[in-house]
């Protein structure tokens, strides 16, 4: 029997959305407010979700400690209170958007996730806007 366990996972970080290849122009008219040179923030919701069997001893599919402390670990002690451009190695030559992050955050993730089990990335930048990924 196949089933997705969820965590839910919180983290506030700074960005700029810049192609440096563009002028500060092409920029701005791009990506607008999102590219001011002074940064801005977000409260990123995060949900990971797991799906796989459930062992038939232990009744669970994945432990929630153990994805609890992956993200913490892996994902909010990396990225949280950090500006993403200039304090991370994984957005320094990659443009920190929603859909970059949550690529990013799937692949930290992805190499604790027994081979065998599902990984989802689901990440709010805002109330509103959201992104999804799971590897493909």
């Amino acid at each position: 029997m196949e089933i997705s366990i969820s965590r839910k996972s919180h983290f506030n970080a700074a960005h700029r959305l810049n192609v440096p290849e563009w002028t500060a122009e092409q920029n701005k008219s791009f990506f607008g407010n999102c590219n001011n040179v002074n940064y801005h923030g977000h409260n990123y919701d995060l949900i990971v979700t797991v799906t796989g069997e459930i062992d038939p001893i232990s009744g669970y599919m994945m432990d929630m400690k153990v994805l609890s402390d992956l993200i913490k670990t892996q994902i909010e002690d990396r990225f949280d209170h950090k500006n993403l451009n200039l304090d991370t190695e994984e957005f320094k030559q990659v443009n920190p958007t929603a859909e970059n992050i949550a690529v990013v955050i799937w692949n930290l993730l992805r190499k604790h996730i027994p081979e065998n089990n599902h990984l989802k990335i689901t990440l709010y930048e805002t109330e509103r806007n959201f992104v999804e990924y799971n590897g493909k």
